[in-house]
């Protein structure tokens, strides 16, 4: 099994993207949804990625956004990646042409595994639905549900995620990733540098029984 990796989500200054990389995070979510406490403007996203070091992921939430607006901004920027949080529909998600797109899907009651098999996509995240928000909410959902997507999918685990669980999620479900946001934050749109810390080293530790001696590790 390769090593699951990590995604900071919501990320909002050069210190905290300094900080979550230094720590070991292997991608960074820059929040485009002006509705959002973490919502960052394209312009001060490109002013933060370019005081960074090339050793990341950059990626562009976005919720329900014009596709236009989305391809000029992913290429204003330098995101390698934009991640639709919205009610995209497929057929939106191939009008973004070569770029790559993490699709999000919100698992409530009436989840439909199946429809990650519509998507397009190079990888799903799966998060949790709380009517009225678009993640980041602290909310998780039933894993088992992750787990049987991972037939149709790369997936990407997020929703209530804490240095607390994540070692458990991980064990259970075996994702491509996590994603966590509010679970590493002193309050909505303000990382915190110490649970960032802890939850980097869950990850870690849930990663380690499955890493050889020359594989790759986190930093």
């Amino acid at each position: 099994m390769t090593r699951v990796r990590i995604k900071i989500c919501g990320v909002r200054s050069v210190d905290e993207a300094r900080t979550a990389l230094d720590l070991g995070a292997d991608a960074l979510g820059f929040n485009f949804w002006p509705r959002s406490p973490r919502y960052i403007s394209p312009d001060n996203a490109r002013q933060v990625i370019s005081q960074l070091p090339p050793v990341a992921a950059f990626i562009g939430v976005f919720v329900d956004e014009d596709a236009q607006r989305i391809i000029n901004i992913a290429a204003q920027v330098g995101l390698g990646a934009v991640q639709l949080h919205g009610d995209e529909s497929p057929e939106f998600c191939a009008l973004l042409g070569s770029i790559k797109v993490i699709k999000a899907l919100r698992v409530g009651r009436d989840f439909d595994i199946a429809r990650i098999r519509d998507y397009r996509a190079s990888a799903i995240l799966l998060d949790a639905r709380v009517e009225g928000n678009y993640g980041g909410t602290g909310h998780s959902f039933d894993w088992d549900v992750a787990v049987a997507a991972k037939q149709f999918a790369p997936i990407i685990l997020a929703g209530g995620l804490t240095a607390e669980n994540v070692g458990d999620a991980i064990r259970r479900v075996q994702p491509l990733a996590v994603d966590v946001c509010s679970g590493v934050e002193a309050e909505p749109g303000r990382k915190d540098p110490l649970k960032m810390r802890a939850f980097v080293s869950a990850v870690r530790a849930a990663n380690a029984p499955n890493e050889s001696p020359g594989s790759e590790h986190t930093r």
